[in-house]
């Protein structure tokens, strides 16, 4: 599980937790001796074949490996080959199980009893909810209160899970807000707790710890579509970028390859595209913000998007060109989900439908020739979505 290849990028960042300019560890005095407890949890249990195999084993209980689909008739109708990555078809349907099982593993091995979480779109928060069950941990998941309206569906998930929804509503009401929250109630419990963080995102070893767990995604992909192919990697790999972590995971197996990566964040985010170098949750990244540093609301369609910032990893592989992050409009993201539901019959999320939209708009063009190969990571799948969706489209 260690990270393979040559190339020095996502491999294990500085002693200060830097990617290049960006990361690093802003927080208060306080959280300080948490993040290094954390940071020597995970090294510790990284170095430990025990915690892999245990780790691995619950993963393969819950839907691993995912498949890789070849979708033919979008395949045709775009003229290149597209092939999906379906972090949807995990036990509770998204990517993020990955991660949580990872850091509840961890958060019995440092002795805590208590996690708490943050939640935009309820994808994060359903899994961590999941495993507090599975562990036996006391359980709180922030919230902001236009997303416990958008997502309700997922909000009963979690109280069904056994887990304390708390509603926020300071700031604009979103994800960036209940992260404050989840961050200020971490301060004052952090004998107890542990903020099992939902993206590659925050102060180190965060960043780095979510997408080592994360890294799955990617390592499979790669193996998967070699067979597939017969030999060659994807042309072209793309991903969905709020934080980032679905992005993150998958980037990692393919980063030493000639492969095109592709980060597609929300038209109105756009953190890579839009943002300049700022702190924000604990770490320097790319961040909307004014002139006088004041952060800037995000907007996105998706929940899950909803946020100002950018993991910082993210930003460090655009200032090097090893990735490139393009925005996606509201707009073409439903066309895009509908596209894909009727040709393929697989209703996404609406944050992978950013990615597929990418692809739909691009395809036939320099930015990705006819008859390119590319591989889509569908991070979650659409039925938290539906109500929200329904209400924008209305009934079909």
């Amino acid at each position: 599980m260690a990270a393979t290849g040559t190339s020095p990028l996502m491999r294990e960042p500085t002693p200060e937790g830097r990617f290049g300019r960006f990361g690093g560890r802003f927080v208060p005095e306080a959280l300080v001796p948490a993040c290094q407890e954390l940071e020597s949890a995970f090294r510790s249990a990284w170095a430990d074949p025990a915690f892999h195999d245990e780790y691995l084993g619950i993963l393969r209980s819950n839907g691993r490996p995912t498949p890789v689909t070849e979708c033919r008739r979008l395949s045709e109708r775009l003229g290149v080959r597209v092939l999906l990555k379906r972090e949807d078809l995990t036990h509770t349907g998204s990517h993020k199980i990955n991660n949580v099982i990872g850091q509840a593993l961890l958060t019995r091995r440092m002795g805590k009893t208590r996690v708490v979480a943050e939640t935009g779109a309820g994808q994060h928060g359903v899994a961590t909810a999941t495993a507090a069950a599975m562990f036996g941990f006391e359980c709180v998941i922030y919230m902001g209160e236009v997303d416990v309206e958008r997502q309700a569906l997922n909000v009963f998930r979690m109280r069904l899970l056994g887990a304390d929804v708390v509603p926020v509503g300071s700031g604009s009401r979103t994800l960036k807000d209940a992260i404050n929250e989840a961050f200020r109630d971490w301060v004052s419990s952090v004998e107890t707790t542990h903020y099992l963080l939902g993206s590659v995102t925050g102060p180190h070893p965060y960043p780095w710890m979510i997408r080592e767990l994360q890294r799955v995604i990617g390592d499979e992909a790669r193996d998967q579509c070699r067979a597939l192919l017969g030999g060659p990697d994807p042309d072209y790999v793309v991903a969905c970028v709020g934080g980032g972590s679905n992005a993150a995971g998958t980037f990692a197996g393919f980063v030493d390859t000639a492969a095109h990566l592709i980060g597609v964040e929300p038209a109105g985010g756009a953190a890579v595209g839009r943002g300049i170098p700022g702190v924000v949750h604990g770490s320097l990244s790319q961040l909307l913000q004014d002139e006088h540093g004041q952060v800037l609301e995000a907007h996105s369609v998706s929940a899950g998007l909803d946020y100002p910032g950018v993991g910082p990893e993210h930003a460090h592989l655009a200032d090097v060109g090893r990735a490139r992050y393009v925005p996606a409009a509201d707009a073409e993201v439903l066309d895009a989900l509908g596209l894909l539901a009727t040709t393929e019959g697989i209703i996404p999320a609406l944050e992978p439908a950013h990615a597929v939209a990418w692809v739909v708009r691009a395809a036939g063009t320099d930015e990705l020739p006819t008859g390119s190969t590319v591989l889509v990571t569908m991070s979650g799948r659409g039925d938290k979505d539906a109500e929200h969706v329904m209400r924008m489209l209305g009934p079909q």
